[in-house]
């Protein structure tokens, strides 16, 4: 099965990422920079995931037998991957799966000024068809047979040597945070640092630590770990971290360092689109682009000038942004419901003068501080901040092993059938639908304010299931039942 693109890159099962799928792919890239011009080296990266190492040989053997350099590396996060590449006015690579499990993984690119959107994605994927088309006639000189194996895996010969990797794009990304904020920032602050297989599992409390935290590190495993931070598993194992050292806060990030996890001094798991609204007020952002599946708090706040909402997906957000910069925005910022916080305008910090430099991917490490910060600075701690924002509560929920297909056909009816198909599933349970939005997914809006927005995952054979209610508990038990309604009800009429 071909590979293709979902909401954030390449994605698939390791089974189908053989080394001459990722070439294929990572050819295409290449063919796509040349034909605007590019001919500079490309920068490379990847996570802990067990299957990254072989894959990055794929990546760079194709960026090679292109006449292009590689320049590796190592294993850093991605949003210091694309830091770097943008200072540089480099593409870049970034071989990750994100939070998706061990048996999975993708390929993420970067063209010199930023993350590929969607128009990037349809000309590279345009590139790849003709390369699968014409396969016979192998890469560049060299025919497919006498490179790969009958399995598709390169042969000895051609699996390229990466090297010693160049510190640089580590060293740069720490000092984006060292440099804007004060120093000893984070004095007096306690902070315990879920390690697990994230590939920030270094760079972050080294940063936290030369900010003047105390940092504690828990959890370090040597095995990968799908950390989901919109599908926290396991939350009272987070939790008892925090009480067992008295901390202030619990930190950590998905595999590939992108998307943030904070646990509040109580033990409780602060939602994604709750912690970059408090970013956002940190950074006093003028423009916030967010998905549409983010907590509608942001709204309810009525403390900023211009919000757009969005499908789900880096991308999208960061069109978004771009078009509000263009439009005269000052401070203009995107967040998404995982947590990932992307910024599209130069800021100069009030504190130090220093300049943080736009980064339109998503980043873990800046909304952590930040909201670190913002309690500090308030003289509050994290769970007040929380507190004293318009009573929203969001829940996500997720179904493994749920086809794509039988997803779309889910969401689909909704499309055709409108409030109707609602109510004929949810109102016995949530009551009757008053707004439907089919932005991305299914977005359902019933009397009282409850929400329940269904949408398949656009690359992993996943449904996600998000509620949003009054008070947490309700969205909790919401979401429960919604879940139960997509499993027992939706999915067997899909399937019929």
């Amino acid at each position: 099965m071909a590979l293709k693109f979902g909401t954030s890159g390449v994605r698939g099962l390791v089974t189908e990422m053989t080394d001459l799928e990722c070439a294929l792919y990572t050819r295409a890239f290449i063919l796509y920079l040349k034909n605007g011009g590019y001919a500079a080296a490309v920068t490379l990266a990847g996570d802990f995931r067990s299957s990254t190492p072989r894959i990055l040989k794929a990546v760079a053997f194709a960026i090679e037998d292109e006449g292009l350099a590689v320049d590796f590396c190592g294993f850093i996060p991605t949003p210091a991957l694309a830091a770097y590449s943008m200072e540089r006015a480099e593409a870049g690579i970034m071989v990750t799966g994100s939070h998706i499990p061990d048996d999975r993984n993708g390929i993420k690119f970067y063209m010199p000024q930023g993350e590929v959107l969607k128009r990037d994605e349809q000309e590279i994927s345009g590139f790849y068809g003709r390369l699968k088309d014409g396969l016979k006639s192998g890469l560049k000189d060299k025919t497919a047979a006498a490179v790969f194996n009958s399995e598709g895996y390169l042969k000895e010969e051609f699996i390229p040597r990466l090297g010693e990797a160049n510190v640089r794009a580590e060293e740069s990304y720490k000092e984006r945070y060292l440099k804007y904020f004060k120093q000893g920032a984070l004095a007096g602050l306690k902070l315990v640092v879920y390690e697990h297989s994230s590939v920030a599992r270094d760079i972050l409390p080294g940063i936290l630590a030369s900010l003047g935290a105390e940092v504690i590190r828990v959890g370090r495993s040597e095995s990968f770990v799908p950390v989901d931070t919109e599908a926290v598993e396991e939350p009272e194992r987070l939790a008892k971290w925090v009480a067992d050292y008295n901390a202030d806060a619990l930190l950590t990030a998905d595999g590939d360092g992108d998307r943030p996890l904070l646990v509040d001094e109580s033990g409780r798991v602060v939602r994604g689109d709750i912690l970059g609204i408090l970013v956002a007020e940190y950074l006093r952002a003028d423009s916030i682009s967010t998905p549409v599946s983010s907590n509608t708090a942001l709204e309810k706040s009525g403390g900023f000038d211009f919000i757009e909402r969005t499908k789900i997906g880096s991308p999208h957000v960061i069109a978004s942004m771009l078009k509000a910069a263009g439009s005269g925005y000052k401070r203009v910022v995107g967040y998404e419901a995982n947590g990932g916080f992307l910024t599209a305008s130069h800021m100069v910090s009030p504190k130090t003068g220093a300049e943080l430099k736009a980064l339109p991917t998503r980043d873990a490490a800046l909304p952590l501080i930040a909201a670190l910060l913002l309690a500090k600075e308030r003289g509050a701690r994290l769970s007040e901040l929380i507190a004293g924002l318009p009573p929203r509560f969001t829940c996500s929920g997720i179904i493994r092993n749920f086809p794509s297909e039988v997803g779309r056909v889910v969401v689909g009816r909704f499309e055709r059938e409108g409030r109707k198909h609602a109510d004929k599933y949810f109102a016995a349970v949530f009551g009757a639908a008053v707004y439907l939005d089919l932005t991305d997914g299914a977005r359902i809006t019933f009397a009282g304010e409850n929400i329940v927005h269904l949408r398949p995952s656009g690359n992993a054979p996943e449904f996600r299931c998000y509620t949003e209610s009054s008070t947490e508990e309700e969205a909790v038990a919401n979401n429960r039942k919604a879940i139960e309604i997509i499993r027992t009800v939706l999915r067997e009429d899909a399937e019929e």
